[in-house]
This record gives structure tokens, sequence and C-alpha cells, in this order.
């Protein structure tokens, strides 16, 4: 993140021209920080990493800078490995070698570890889990600083709801939404709101779809690692899921529709979601992707100090959409809007939560076994505690679940079926009643996959 800092602090100041000046970079950073000769490979591809590229060893500085002025998204793979670090890790035991949640295996192999890309989930527990920087994912703020700062693009910051506390236990959404104006955004969103939208179209076919005991429903709207999990490895269970797109995705497509030729950039915790927004059928939805980590980085080093600012708050999302970001808040607020749409129904919504990889893999296990289960509506999380435990955090689990319910609780909207927000988006679309949600084709379209 130091080096990230520098990158971002040298190229908003326009100090970052030519080949010239990454090169000044790298001394400066190797006296600044106590590096070594050695290390100048290092330091070259974390300035790479931070700029959205992909590494190259020691090899010298060629057309970054015209690559990022010319970029309009980050190229995968999201998650790099940095070759020659792994020469100095003498843990015989190294952390990387089982940080992989049973999926994609990360394993030492001469100098280093080999990333199977092709069955990596991008939940990013192995970049955490390296001490030495050997592994990284790309971060996607430099190629965004040129739209912030043209006066004729218009760019939104669209928040996940694990947001909340994440920069101070006083730091309003208010204060943040302040800072993002500052750094050249027109406005911040809640991505809750959307989460709104989508609990109502997940209620509707739960109720279509789940009409008997033997009937189950796998929610997808949510965790791109628990979706990917099932599609990758579970074909049969993929059929139980409908083709809902995740909160992120909704807000930007929402957003787009609604103000014409704009930039939308997701903020949360999650590494995966620079993946999702990267997919094939959802490229050209999100624009970038930044975590909370990398936004703490960014106002640091540009001076953007939150508890000086003014706040300007606005409630958009309801309890029920912002509680989207621990474990459990998908099944409450589509159970909230099920029990609305269908308070004497003979099948309630029965939920099975479960989160972390491991406990995914088990509970898909079961249900392709076939076993008795005594619930109809299976809701995963990748992360331990769901959103606010991903691997770009800034605060721990348990005060980050906290905080979430308290601000869910400060709502004076109670469910997503109580929100005037999400009617005054769909009368745009000639929704006037939340039951034409399922009927509309254009909003069918916004909100499912192809």
């Amino acid at each position: 993140m130091r080096i990230f800092g520098e990158v971002v602090k040298a190229y908003w100041d326009g100090k970052m021209k030519d080949i010239k000046d990454l090169n000044e970079l790298v001394k400066k950073v190797k006296e600044k920080y106590d590096f070594q000769d050695k290390d100048i490979p290092f330091i070259k591809d974390h300035i790479r990493i931070a700029m959205g590229l992909n590494p190259k060893g020691d090899k010298d500085f060629q057309d970054e800078l015209s690559i990022v002025k010319n970029s309009k998204e980050i190229k995968e793979p999201i998650v790099a490995k940095i070759d020659g670090v792994c020469e100095y890790c003498d843990d015989e035991d190294c952390k990387c070698v089982d940080s992989c949640k049973y999926e994609a295996h990360i394993y030492r192999r001469g100098k280093g570890p080999i990333i199977e890309n092709n069955k990596c989930l991008s939940c990013g527990e192995c970049v955490t889990k390296c001490d030495f920087g050997a592994l990284a994912d790309k971060i996607e703020f430099i190629p965004l600083i040129d739209f912030l700062k043209d006066e004729n693009t218009i760019v939104y910051a669209a928040v996940a709801p694990s947001i909340v506390g994440q920069f101070g236990n006083d730091i309003t959404m208010g204060q943040i939404r302040t800072a993002f104006k500052i750094l050249g955004f027109k406005d911040m969103v809640e991505v809750a709101l959307f989460a709104d939208i989508l609990t109502i179209k997940e209620a509707f076919e739960f109720v279509k779809l789940v009409r008997e005991e033997k009937d189950f429903y796998l929610t997808s709207c949510c965790c791109p690692v628990w979706f990917n999990l099932v599609k990758k490895n579970y074909p049969k269970l993929f059929e139980h899921m409908p083709p809902s797109i995740s909160p992120m995705i909704a807000s930007s497509r929402f957003l787009k529709r609604l103000y014409k030729d704009i930039k939308v950039v997701f903020i949360s915790p999650c590494i995966a979601k620079k993946a999702e927004a990267k997919e094939p059928n959802l490229r050209k939805d999100i624009d970038f992707v930044l975590t909370f980590r990398e936004l703490r980085e960014i106002f640091e080093i540009l001076n953007i100090n939150l508890k000086e600012l003014p706040s300007d708050d606005k409630d958009q999302a309801s309890f029920g959409g912002r509680v989207y970001a621990r474990t459990g808040g998908v099944s409450f607020s589509v159970k909230t809007v099920v029990n609305r749409l269908e308070p004497r129904r003979l099948i309630k919504l029965k939920a099975k939560k479960v989160d972390g990889v491991k406990s995914c893999k088990q509970i898909l296990d079961e249900l392709s076994l076939q076993k008795d289960i005594d619930y109809n509506f299976v809701e995963g999380m990748g992360c331990n505690g769901g959103c606010v435990g991903g691997p770009r955090t800034n605060i721990d689990v348990e005060k980050a679940t906290k905080l979430v319910n308290e601000f869910g609780e400060d709502s004076l909207i109670m469910t997503p079926f109580d929100n005037a927000n999400v009617m005054k988006i769909l009368r745009q679309f000639g929704i006037r009643k939340i039951e034409e949600i399922s009927e509309n084709n254009e909003v069918s379209k916004l909100l499912n996959r192809e």
C-alpha cells in the first residue's frame, strides 16, 4: 500500500509523465523505505501492480504510462505473482501453501507459487496471507484519475454495504460522500439500495419456484466466490440458482440507464469483485473496482481528513439492504419480502446461511447427495462473516458486523418492500406496482445475467 500511495501521489500531482519519472519513483521508494539494490525488481513490479498492470520483473519501464493513459479497464488476471520474492522466504510452512480454501491450489514449486487461474475464485485469501508481497491484486485507481480530473466525465462511487465503520467509528457516510466529491466523483450511492431491488426480485422468484417441501433455492445475487463455486463445480445445483446479477452490477446498470455516458466505480472489501466486473457477460457494467484498503491509502496520501469534512447524508437503503454486508443478511431481507407477498404461505422460507469456502463446499456436497434437508433457501458467502470479512477490510469482522447492524437499524426504512426510493427508480421504467418487477422486460434484462 505504501508503494501504491507513492504512485498515486506522483500521478495525481502530474509528476509521472515519462519513463524517467518512473525510474525516479523507483529510486525514491528504494531510499524512503530502506530497500536495497536487489529489491529494485520488486519495487518495479509493485509500481506496475499499483498502475493496474502485469508484473515484468527487472525489465525496464517501456510503455506502462501510455497503457494507463489509454486504458478503460484493467486486464485479467486479477491476482498476479511477483517473481523472485519467494527466494527470501525461509518459512518451510509458508502460509501461501494452504491459504487457498479447497479450490485453486496455490503451492510452492521452484522459486514461487503457481496460480491456477482456470480454477482460481479470486477470493484473495492467498494475497492477504503472503507476508512478503509475492502475490498481489492489481489496483485500478491510476487509470481512474484521468476520468476524475476530466470535467467532461461524470463518475459515480457505488459503495458496498460493508463500508460503514471502515474509516473510523465516528466517520459518517455523509463525510465519506463529501470525500468522494473532493476526489472528483459526482456523487456516492449506496449499493444497498440496489440490493433492495434484487431482494424483491429474489422474493418473487422464491415464491414462484419453491412450491413443494422438496424444492430449494440457491441465492446467487451477492457473492461472486459462492456463485463461481457452484457454477464451476456443481452444475446440477446450478440449475437451482436464478440468473440474478449482484447488487454491484445492478447499481451500475441502473445508473448508466438513468444517466448517460457516466463511469461507475464500485468500492468494497472484496478482491473477487474485481474479477466479477471482468466476466464476459458483465464487462462494461462496472468501470473500476477499488477496495477499502486502497481507498484508505488514497485518502491518506492526498491529505483528505474525513474527520474535518462536512457530512452530506442521504438515506437511500433499507435495513434489509444494508445488512447484506454480513452473513444471513440476504436471507433475512428476502424472507421479510416473502412474508409480505404471501403472509399465509404454507411453504415458509427456511434459510441455511453458510460462510467461508469450506462451509460453502460442505453444504453443496450435502445438497448434491440429496440428503433430507430441512431448509429451502441457501445463502453462501465466500468470506467468514460475509462481506465484512473480506480480504481488504480495514477493521475486524466482529466490529464490522456490529457497525453494519447498527447502521441498518439507523435506516428509517425497515424492509426493501417499504423503500420509496426503489419505487422512485422503478417508476422511471414504467413500473407502477411492485408486483410488476418480474413482468417488465426492460427491468428483467437489467437484473439478469445473459
